[in-house]
């Protein structure tokens, strides 16, 4: 008979071990779900709830297409910030067979030191398998290529940018806009543009999703990577002389900042879309 498979992961979801399991558990007929808790930033004194949100998301699209070009079709939603509240609501939810829950290794996993399949087997009482994914030693099959833009998000010679990364090698596009102040608005257009950039991506085959970020573009960067396992960034802006970022020597701090390599790409604004 057909059975569901529920997938708790977070960073950890595109690892090959990961992958391996849920090819193992599924075949023709089987229904597979995947949750994604909220994670809280690592450090920082300010959590913006809508930030948590918004990764977790770009990480569940993320998943998803790339479970599809391997064949897999999958349910998913954002959980709760607790994993064992996503869990137990997602089992509710979903009402599967059996459970598989992703971690990084014990020395490093906050919810393997919260007990957390122990906790989800016995308050289900269903199957619940544990899967260890070391992305520092096995890392991911594929880059993830964080990308850095506002204004020029939807130009022409970023989208040739990573069309060409994606042809060099396997990736995976976290675009991240910045919004500009002004409010409801401002966002609005932030959105719409990064709305038209991921389909201009998608229609071109690239892997990608993308989340607003607070106005600041060092500070929108530095929290994206508190979130995401990310291999370079590429930043996108104006051409120097129209180019706040540039003239805020964006690029060489982020350099430092990261110690990752710092793609730059120049574009003109993209137009708004009329309303």
């Amino acid at each position: 008979m057909a059975k569901k498979v529920l997938v708790v992961a977070n960073e950890t979801v595109g690892g090959a071990k990961l992958i391996e399991k849920v090819r193992e558990k599924t075949g023709e007929g089987d229904s597979l779900a995947l949750v994604i808790p909220q994670s809280r930033p690592k450090s920082g004194n300010v959590i913006y709830l809508d930030a948590m949100f918004d990764a977790a998301e770009v990480r569940l699209s993320l998943a998803r297409q790339f479970m599809a070009e391997e064949g897999v079709d999958i349910q998913g939603e954002v959980g709760d910030s607790d994993p064992f509240s996503a869990a137990m609501d997602a089992i509710l939810e979903f009402r599967p067979d059996e459970v598989i829950v992703s971690t990084k290794p014990a020395t490093v996993s906050g919810w393997l030191r919260r007990d957390l399949v122990e906790r989800i087997r016995n308050e289900s009482g269903l199957p619940v398998e544990h899967v260890v994914v070391d992305l520092e030693h096995e890392g991911l099959p594929f880059d993830v290529t964080l990308v850095i833009a506002n204004k020029t998000v939807g130009a022409q010679p970023l989208i040739d940018r990573l069309e060409a990364m994606a042809e060099e090698k396997p990736h995976l596009f976290i675009v991240l806009v910045p919004q500009d102040h002004g409010g409801g608005h401002a966002v609005r257009e932030a959105r719409d543009r990064l709305r038209r950039t991921l389909q201009s991506l998608r229609d071109g085959g690239l892997l990608c999703a993308g989340m607003i970020g607070p106005p600041d573009p060092y500070d929108a960067t530095m929290a994206a990577l508190q979130s995401f396992r990310v291999d370079d960034i590429v930043v996108s802006t104006l051409p120097a002389t129209k180019s706040g970022w540039m003239r805020a020597d964006l690029i060489e701090r982020l350099r430092s900042a990261t110690g990752k390599t710092v793609e730059h790409v120049i574009g003109e604004q993209t137009a708004p879309t009329a309303s």
